[in-house]
């Protein structure tokens, strides 16, 4: 093949971004470039300028290159490994920081064809139940390729599609509709498909999970950075990023931490994230004048017998000391050392203590939980003041935090008490001042009643003289009324009629006809229409006209539909078809715009006649 310049390449990326709106100059262009060669060779077209002469003419051909650009290849539960740490710890962190009935915002970007928002639903579901998962959840899935996301809408997939679903979660979540496979439709309501471009349009806002797997692999550096920037800002504080096994951020540590970075799954950075170095050993540190020797043993046991509850954690949330307070009071031993806080009850009872964990190692700052009550079964509620405090070096290196319980449980039952007097005598207050207020206000009750009875009287004369009135005026209205139904009766005919004219009118015309609207959804579908391809009328309005089970084949209708959006002349194409008594023939199909009132185009008008 001829080597082509990059100004060639250029150009035909503008025209693509020009003329269709899909703007792949923030591609990497290796690959970007070997797609294009892929299509062009597919053609046998030799140069760039050769196949932007070819787009110029053929309009359908840009449907070609997009499916070859823009590879959708998803599956379901793609990555296995990846999708157990998504169930088993990112989706059980996302609820325990939610408080119950609040709502849980999911954005899976670049979704192709729907697989994996849907296997975001399933494990979702299974999290929360089915009836919590439909009124808390909302998935949004974005792609910009148009076709793959009417495939995701459907929701159906053929036997080889759903093999990688485990069988238990394939009978509860898709019922077997006409040999395939569709998700249920009442769950699907909370998947919410539309089409987002990462690179120029506005990201979705305050997301808990971001999926966007193997998609800026193909994006250059600079428009990595813009499309992270905006993926930084959708996430919620403390929101989960889960990207492809392709994809590292290793140069984007200050937005975005690993949480798993086998698998990808990363943290987004609260505030200003400082990296963490590696602590320096013990030994390392500078010597203190006057050490005593033997301090070791004598520092444990006062730790351990310490009235306050206490855990020290490491900086990789790993337990490192439990005292002995700590230990009665919450179910801990020493078997508990070495594990991870998260694997441990106190790690979210009685509050969830990892994000404030998160906040003091990023910010080296200390934080306070005041007023936590701990439920102990069979014993009185007991109430903390939780202090989280960082461990750092002298180089401000981070060595661990540690968690202290402060047992507020007698000061805040005095202060409750204390409380309740107040409360108390502020009622006895109130009730003394509306007595004197009531006292006050019964002697002008009082004086006022014999005033309002004279007027009573007089009221009541007037309001018989109105009732009088107000009776001929709905006389009057009623005769009104009785001439607006006769009225609207003679219009309803008329409709009737001017329905009827236009029916017979539609299946006068001696060809099929079909009204589509902008959406391909079919809006008229007349006599001849059924006659030629077995479907009725009131089976094909409001469908999709490429998802009709007829022998018209769309590939070659579908370009002829669209130019005709762009392009009021419309056109005509004659293709070989199979009608509905099963035999081939061949039809002319014309096209044109479909305009309303107003002038502008709504739709398209199809006419198709079989030719001898």
């Amino acid at each position: 093949m001829v080597e082509q310049t990059d100004e060639a390449f250029e150009s035909l990326l503008v025209y693509l971004r020009d003329s269709r709106g899909f703007d792949f100059t923030g591609y990497k262009r290796t690959s970007l470039m070997r797609r294009v060669r892929h299509r062009m060779a597919q053609i046998g077209c030799e140069t760039f300028e050769n196949y932007l002469d070819v787009l110029q003419a053929q309009p359908a051909e840009f449907a070609a290159l997009f499916n070859t650009i823009l590879i959708n290849v998803t599956t379901f539960f793609r990555d296995i490994e990846a999708w157990d740490v998504i169930r088993d710890d990112v989706i059980p962190r996302i609820l325990a920081e939610r408080a119950p009935g609040e709502s849980i915002r999911i954005w899976s970007a670049g979704c192709a064809s729907g697989q994996e928002a849907y296997t975001l639903a399933m494990l979702l579901a299974e999290a929360l139940g089915q009836d919590d998962f439909r009124q808390r959840v909302k998935i949004y899935a974005t792609d910009v390729d148009e076709d793959a996301l009417t495939e995701a809408r459907a929701a159906t997939y053929d036997a080889k599609a759903v093999e990688s679903v485990p069988p238990e979660l394939l009978t509860k979540y898709f019922d077997q509709v006409n040999g395939r496979y569709v998700f249920r439709k009442d769950l699907r309501r909370a998947v919410i498909f539309g089409r987002n471009d990462l690179v120029k349009d506005a990201p979705i806002s305050r997301v808990d999970l971001l999926v966007c797997r193997n998609a800026l692999m193909y994006l250059n550096a600079d428009t990595q950075r813009n499309v992270l920037s905006r993926l930084h800002f959708a996430l919620a504080p403390n929101g989960t990023l889960f990207l492809g096994h392709a994809e590292m951020l290793l140069s984007h540590t200050d937005r975005f931490v690993p949480q798993d970075m086998k698998n990808r799954i990363f943290r987004k950075v609260l505030g200003n994230y400082v990296p963490r170095d590696p602590v320096d050993p013990p030994s390392a540190a500078p010597d203190r004048h006057g050490e005593l020797n033997g301090l070791a043993p004598i520092r444990e046991l006062a730790f351990r017998a310490s009235p306050v509850a206490q855990l020290v954690v490491t900086g990789e949330d790993t337990v490192a000391m439990i005292n002995q307070q700590a230990e009665t009071t919450f179910g801990l031993s020493n078997r508990d050392i070495g594990r991870l806080l998260r694997d441990l009850e106190i790690s979210y009872r009685p509050v969830e203590l990892r994000a404030y964990i998160e906040q003091a190692k990023v910010e080296r700052r200390s934080a306070r939980i005041q007023d936590v009550q701990y439920l102990r079964p069979g014993s009185d509620p007991v109430w903390f003041e939780i202090h989280i405090n960082p461990l750092v070096d002298t180089d401000n290196g981070l060595l661990g935090v540690s968690i202290v319980f402060f047992d507020i449980t007698s000061t805040r039952a005095l202060l409750d008490k204390l409380v309740d007097s107040n409360r108390q005598l502020e009622a006895a207050y109130g009730e003394l001042q509306s007595t004197n207020e009531e006292l006050e206000t019964t002697n002008e009750e009082l004086q006022s009643t014999v005033e309002e009875l004279e007027t009573t009287n007089e009221e009541l004369q007037s309001t018989n003289e109105e009732l009088e009135t107000m009776n001929e005026e709905l006389q009057s209205t009623n005769d009104e009324l009785h001439t607006i139904n006769d009225t609207l009766r003679e219009r309803s005919a008329e409709l009737d009629e001017a329905r009827t004219f236009l029916g017979s009118l539609v299946d006068s015309v001696a060809r099929g006809m079909v009204v589509v609207d902008r959406e391909m959804r079919v809006v008229v579908w007349n006599r001849d229409c059924e006659e030629m391809w077995g479907l009725r009328s009131d089976e094909t309005v409001g469908a999709s006209l490429t998802s009709l089970d007829i022998g018209l084949p769309m590939e070659s209708i579908r370009p002829l539909i669209g130019n005709a959006f762009v392009d009021a002349a419309g056109g005509e194409v004659v293709v070989d078809a199979v009608n509905r008594r099963g035999k081939h023939t061949s039809v002319r199909v014309t096209c044109s715009a479909f305009r309303s009132a107003e002038g502008s185009v709504t739709g398209a008008l199809l006419f198709m006649e079989p030719r001898a």
